[in-house]
């Protein structure tokens, strides 16, 4: 059973989602064999403000 664990900012549409899960399905399905049914993809939305590169947020502090 594949765990898939995309990790991004939010503010992506279900429908950007889904085409990810699409893609990311076919693709675990063509190069490990195994089967749609048995894979798994979770979305994490991460706030701006909860995310920081290089030391410094990329959003304001949540208020």
């Amino acid at each position: 059973m594949p765990v898939i664990r995309v990790e991004l900012s939010a503010g992506r549409s279900q429908e950007q989602k889904q085409k990810v899960v699409t893609d990311v399905t076919r693709s675990l399905v063509a190069h490990c064999g195994c089967t749609p049914e048995s894979v798994h993809v979770v979305f994490v939305d991460v706030q701006a403000s909860d995310w920081a590169v290089g030391g410094a947020f990329l959003g304001p502090p949540k208020s």
